[in-house]
């Protein structure tokens, strides 16, 4: 596997960590749709709906520590093929 490996375990796992973090920092965040209501003629009547989701902290503490292991992950690997004798 090689250089790619491990980095593919490194940059996995630094993205986890940053949607972890991002996780616990903005806990709950809102989305608007525009929907059309009526259309008579030119006039056109809109409502803006908008919805709320919360993101678990039990999710983005797990996230987090997933991405942690993959950066160990990689950084194990990446050591373990520094050594390994060439043949």
């Amino acid at each position: 596997m090689g250089r790619s490996g491990y980095g593919l375990f490194l940059l996995t796992g630094a993205a986890l960590v940053l949607l972890g973090a991002l996780g616990f920092a903005i806990p709950i965040f809102t989305t608007q749709q525009t929907k059309d209501v009526a259309k008579i003629g030119d006039l056109k009547l809109q409502t803006t709906e908008s919805t709320s989701f919360v993101i678990p902290p039990v999710l983005s503490g797990g996230v987090l520590l997933l991405g942690v292991v993959l950066i160990g992950a990689g950084f194990y690997q990446r050591r373990g093929s520094a050594t390994a004798p060439t043949r």
